[in-house]
C-alpha cells in the first residue's frame, strides 16, 4: 500500500496546487482516479503571518506542529509543507515533529543538480529570499544562486501576498516577473527558482526567460515517489 502523505498547509493557493498534482500525478502510477492517501490541515494563514511579521519563528514552528501532530493522530507516514518561507521554522520542528519530513528546497536542489543547472535566480517572498532556505541546500551541492535585488524582493512579495495567495493573476504581475528574471539570466543564471508555491500559477517554462524549477510541483512529486516506493516518478 502506498504511504499516507501528510500537508502541512498555509496558503491555500499554493496549498491546492499541491494536493492536486499528487492526485493527478498520482493516477499516472497507481491507475485511473487512484492516489496514495492525503489528509490536509492548515492554520488560518492569518495565524502565520501574525507571527513572521514580528519575527518570531519559533511560534511559526508551534503552529506546524500544531498541524503535524493531528496529520500523525490520523494516520499520515511523512509530512511535506506546500509553503517555502515556512521552512524557515523547521529548524525548530523537526526535532520534536511526529514524523519526517521532505524539505521543499532539498527536493528542488536535487533536481537542479541532476538537471545540470548551475546559477540559480531565487524568486519568493521577501522572507523567502532574505533567508538561508535555498542558499544552504545549492550550497551543499555545488550550486551557485542569486538574489533579486531589494526594490525587487519588496514588488514580487507585494505581488505573492497582496494578489497570489487570493488568487489574483494580473498580466502586469507576469511582466514584473519577467523582468526580474530576464535581469537574473542577464547576470549569468541558467534557471530559476520559483521559490513560493503560487508563482508557479502564473510563471512557467514557457512564459519565463529562464528553465522554471516549479518548487511545488516538484515537491509533490517528491511525496509521491516516497508514498509509492519504486515507482518512476517523472521529476520534470
Amino acid at each position: 500500500m502506498p504511504h499516507h502523505i501528510g500537508i502541512v498547509a498555509c496558503s491555500a493557493e499554493g496549498a491546492a496546487l499541491c494536493y492536486k498534482t499528487v492526485c493527478v500525478e498520482g493516477a499516472q502510477l497507481l491507475g485511473a482516479h487512484a492516489h496514495p492517501e492525503v489528509s490536509m490541515h492548515t492554520h488560518s494563514l492569518a495565524e502565520y503571518m501574525n507571527c513572521i511579521y514580528r519575527g518570531d519563528w519559533q511560534a511559526v514552528a508551534e503552529l506546524m506542529l500544531g498541524s503535524a501532530d493531528k496529520l500523525a493522530k490520523i494516520g499520515a507516514d511523512f509530512l511535506i509543507c506546500p509553503d517555502n518561507t515556512m521552512h524557515r521554522a523547521l529548524p525548530y520542528v523537526e526535532p520534536r515533529s511526529p514524523r519526517p519530513w521532505l524539505h521543499i528546497a532539498e527536493v528542488v536542489a536535487a533536481h537542479a543538480a541532476e538537471r545540470g543547472f548551475q546559477r540559480l535566480g531565487l524568486t519568493g517572498t521577501r522572507w523567502l529570499v532574505d533567508s538561508e532556505i535555498y542558499p544552504e541546500k545549492l550550497s551543499a551541492r555545488g550550486l551557485q544562486f542569486l538574489r533579486p535585488n531589494s526594490a525587487e524582493r519588496e514588488e514580487t512579495n507585494r505581488i505573492i501576498m497582496d494578489e497570489l495567495v487570493y488568487g489574483v493573476f494580473k498580466p502586469q504581475a507576469v511582466s514584473y516577473f519577467q523582468r526580474v528574471m530576464q535581469r537574473l539570466k542577464d547576470e549569468g543564471c541558467d534557471a530559476v527558482v520559483l521559490g513560493c508555491t503560487e508563482i508557479p500559477l502564473i510563471m512557467n517554462d514557457s512564459n519565463s526567460p529562464l528553465p522554471t524549477l516549479d518548487s511545488t510541483r516538484l515537491l509533490a512529486r517528491a511525496a509521491l515517489r516516497r508514498a509509492v516506493p519504486g515507482a518512476s516518478v517523472p521529476h520534470r
